[in-house]
């Protein structure tokens, strides 16, 4: 059973771990994992009785008190939980993946710290490097996530072919959908302080573009074409210039 508490951010104050776990009920005991037992013992030197937070990414979050502070294995205990309403809106960027990775990393990072809802590496003509390691990923998004002390993560997909990715988005019809290229300066602004899309999706392509056929089939599955600026950006700024733009309101 779940508790919503009065204040979310008063319980925000306390430490904050991630714990994959589906549910936490009252009363249960949580052994913790040896890296994270160790950090609240060694590094932060908790004992038993005090409290943590929780969270399993997926908007649920548990207050837990020390039951055995033991620096491999560290037992707590639920005591009250929660569970955050998910945003009103979600902001998917659709990414290339790019030769650097640190860059990339860096992308996932700032992404979760904003709120981005999802990200999908997008293997277009252009791109030199397929992606991350999934668990590199993951580690990256939840570090991220704990840092910014959110309770959600975002959805990472796995690595898709842009036109497959096209063919999965050809009946969606909730998402305001846009292409960021540099073909053309016929484009207008993505975003201006009066435009609220309530859902979105924008494609973000490699270091060299999206070729000119990526660009038509894009339009063709209803995308906007639009510009992110007067000056070229690379893609991991350009990705995420766009998820400040749509996820930030």
């Amino acid at each position: 059973m779940l508790y919503l508490y009065p204040s979310f951010y008063f319980y925000m104050a306390l430490p904050f771990f991630y714990f994959a776990e589906e549910r936490f009920t009252l009363g249960n005991q949580i052994i913790l994992d040896e890296a994270v037992s160790k950090h609240i013992v060694q590094a932060l030197r908790m004992q038993n009785g005090e409290k943590l937070i929780l969270s399993n990414g997926n908007g649920i979050i548990a207050t837990c008190i020390i039951a055995d502070n033991h620096r491999k294995k560290c037992t707590v205990e639920v005591i009250n939980a929660q569970i955050k309403n998910p945003p009103q809106h979600k902001t998917i960027i659709a990414v290339s993946p790019i030769k650097n990775s640190s860059r990339f990393e860096w992308f996932l990072e700032k992404a979760t710290e904003i709120g981005v809802s999802e990200i999908a590496p997008l293997l277009c003509s252009r791109t030199e490097k397929q992606s991350l390691k999934p668990e590199r990923a993951k580690n990256i998004l939840v570090s991220a996530m704990l840092q910014s002390r959110q309770c959600r993560l975002p959805l990472y997909h796995e690595p898709v072919k842009f036109e497959n990715y096209m063919d999965t988005l050809k009946n969606e019809n909730t998402l305001q959908k846009f292409i960021a290229h540099c073909e053309n300066a016929e484009h207008k602004f993505l975003l201006t302080p009066f435009e609220k899309p309530a859902s979105s999706i924008i494609l973000i392509g490699p270091e060299g573009d999206f070729t000119a056929e990526e660009i038509q089939l894009a339009l063709q599955h209803n995308f906007t074409a639009v510009s992110l600026g007067q000056n070229r950006l690379r893609t991991e700024t350009a990705a995420l210039v766009a998820s400040v733009l749509l996820a930030l309101k």
